[in-house]
């Protein structure tokens, strides 16, 4: 068994006991900024109608990116200590969803978000969580929003409170220090070339076959293995939905490339429904261009690993 050291997130006393949020031990902190006297727009519902819901909090704003580096590490995984330890501490969970429940993209780009690559959003897979608690007459206010790329986990976590003696960051790297608890290193699963083992395990696989016209959206000519094999694993199970996920290279407008990159998450989708008969209920096609790199898009090499379509389940049975 692996014994973990905790990093402690040490937010300011309201009366109740102080908020700690212990992460795993490859956790680390991004990017963290503090406002005295701010306010934060907070969703608590869903994308609808050309808006999102939110409850306006002002106070002291501190906003945080966390990055947890392992491969493969699911979105539930993260997200559920986390909101465990709120709930622990007192928080009223307000609202909680994931993906196409919050309202996708459209959720993604109208909230707020830190900055990549201190925050990465696969907008094919994330989770959200808003929740507040009252103490002594303040309320205090969290969210937190989870997402992974290929290589890594992230968290953002915007807290809104009254400032009364600000605490600082507490980054322990001695176990015995008090308070510390045993958190699970989170841990890359083990990596198959089966897509539906994948799909099943982690929830996630890249179709590394695919290839494309130079320039182009168009996903080119042949038989593709990968295909046929997320196809055969849709007919048997036709209860599950995945979306596929375009990627791209840094080169660019970030407008530009998720225009691409959806453009060929489409271009998958239109030749899985047509030659493999996949039925059109079960998969959807979105694009997030650059924002979610596997490689160094300083080198031609991590460019084209960077250029991409990926499949993520967004539902089961």
């Amino acid at each position: 068994m692996i014994r973990a050291i905790a990093f402690l997130l040490v937010v300011w006393p309201l009366g109740a006991t102080a908020l700690t949020l212990d992460f795993p031990r490859n956790a680390t902190l991004q990017t963290e900024l503090v406002a005295a006297i701010d306010s934060y727009a907070m969703p608590v519902g869903p994308w609808a109608d050309g808006n999102i819901p939110v409850l306006e909090a002002t106070g002291v704003v501190t906003r945080q990116a966390w990055r947890i580096g392992a491969q493969g590490v699911s979105t539930q995984q993260i997200m559920q200590p986390l909101r465990q330890q709120l709930e622990v501490a007192g928080f009223e969970i307000l609202y909680a969803c994931r993906t196409d429940i919050c309202g996708g993209f459209d959720f993604r780009f109208g909230t707020d978000v830190l900055a990549p690559p201190d925050m990465i959003v696969d907008l094919g897979d994330f989770r959200y969580v808003a929740a507040q608690r009252l103490a002594n007459g303040d309320t205090e206010t969290i969210s937190l929003l989870v997402s992974r790329s290929a290589r890594a986990g992230f968290v953002q976590v915007i807290r809104v409170g009254t400032q009364h003696e600000a605490a600082p960051l507490v980054t322990p790297t001695d176990p015995a220090v008090a308070g510390v608890s045993d958190v699970p290193v989170l841990q890359t699963p083990p990596a198959g070339d089966d897509i539906g083992a994948q799909l099943d395990g982690i929830g996630r696989a890249l179709l590394g076959d695919l290839t494309f016209e130079t320039g182009s959206s168009d996903l080119g000519a042949g038989d593709f293995a990968s295909l046929r094999a997320l196809a055969d694993y849709l007919a048997e199970r036709p209860g599950r939905r995945v979306t596929l996920v375009g990627h791209t290279d840094s080169s660019g407008s970030l407008e530009g490339n998720i225009a691409l990159s959806k453009r060929r998450a489409g271009s998958v989708m239109d030749r899985l429904i047509r030659d493999y008969g996949v039925a059109r209920r079960q998969i959807d096609a979105q694009g997030i261009g650059y924002l979610a790199p596997i490689a160094n898009n300083l080198t031609e090499t991590g460019r084209e690993q960077n250029r991409r379509v990926e499949v993520i389940m967004t539902s089961t049975e």
